[in-house]
């Protein structure tokens, strides 16, 4: 699933393909990716006529901002979006198709069809769900040490799991956390409230310098990962454990270990990661 930088990626991507674009029609060929309205039929007529303001993110969310709602958009696993012109082939994965009255048309693939649209009216879309719930951003204010230290002393889950939270803060999946753990010398499986201050002050400081790198670096291509002009990120040259399983630990020379923490593989070096 992408994650921040990759989703921040696409944002930016996408924002030079089709601001200012007004959608003539829409084209909804998997309706269940449409969760709000219900109705695709009522979906499209939301948006038809209206134009891409802007387009801003909320951790692994999209945002675009029309004149007059708000849609967010979800990739899941593999969700993309692209920009064509109205006459190239038709990719058999693609299932929403916004057309916009200058011909082009944005395009919405996804092969195991797990992603999400929904529309609200402006302000809306913060405070229900799916955006309601969601914890600070990791750039933002409000992620300091101090609320994240307080967020992991109320639970007894491993820190891999906690830090999957998307109510802990927002943007991290399991790339990501396993990078951040090791820059910050933590175990996966050490249990969240029991980190130190001075481990929770590095582990603060490694989640933003992480993803500050990822995002610089247009995210980490691993498995299906491209941005919305087909360019592919370049983090994953700089991971250090992620999809390292059996390869030397960079610092240590220690063969880095898989195991599964909240059921989700975990990759970590058992020296530089002491439980």
């Amino acid at each position: 699933m992408p994650e921040l930088p990759e989703v921040e990626t696409v944002r930016r991507t996408l924002t030079g393909l089709v601001k200012g674009k007004t959608i003539a029609t829409i084209e909804i060929k998997w309706a269940n990716i449409i969760k709000r309205p219900a109705d695709p039929e009522e979906f499209a007529r939301l948006l038809v006529g209206e134009t891409i303001e802007s387009i801003d993110r909320r951790g692994k969310f999209l945002l675009f901002h029309f004149d007059h709602c708000v849609m967010v958009s979800h990739l899941r696993m593999e969700g993309k979006y692209g920009l064509h012109q109205q006459d190239e082939p038709l990719d058999k994965h693609v299932h929403v198709i916004f057309k916009f009255t200058d011909g082009t048309e944005l395009r919405y693939r996804d092969v195991r069809k797990f992603g999400t649209m929904h529309v609200f009216k402006p302000g809306e879309e913060r405070t229900e769900l799916p955006l309601c719930q969601l914890g600070p951003e990791p750039f933002s204010d409000e992620f300091t040490i101090r609320y994240l230290r307080e967020r992991l002393s109320k639970t007894n889950r491993t820190v891999k799991t906690a830090l999957l939270d998307q109510r802990t803060v927002v943007g991290l999946g399991n790339i990501y956390v396993d990078e951040a753990l090791f820059r910050a010398g933590i175990h996966p499986e050490t249990n969240a409230n029991k980190l130190t201050y001075k481990q929770t002050e590095c582990l603060h400081e490694q989640i933003i310098q992480t993803l500050k790198e990822a995002v610089e670096a247009g995210g980490s291509t691993v498995r299906s990962y491209i941005n919305s002009q087909g360019e592919i990120g370049m983090f994953q040259l700089r991971l250090f454990v992620y999809g390292r399983k059996d390869e030397p630990c960079k610092k240590c020379g220690t063969v880095i270990r898989k195991t599964v923490v909240g059921g989700r593989g975990t990759h970590f070096c058992i020296k530089c990661q002491k439980k």
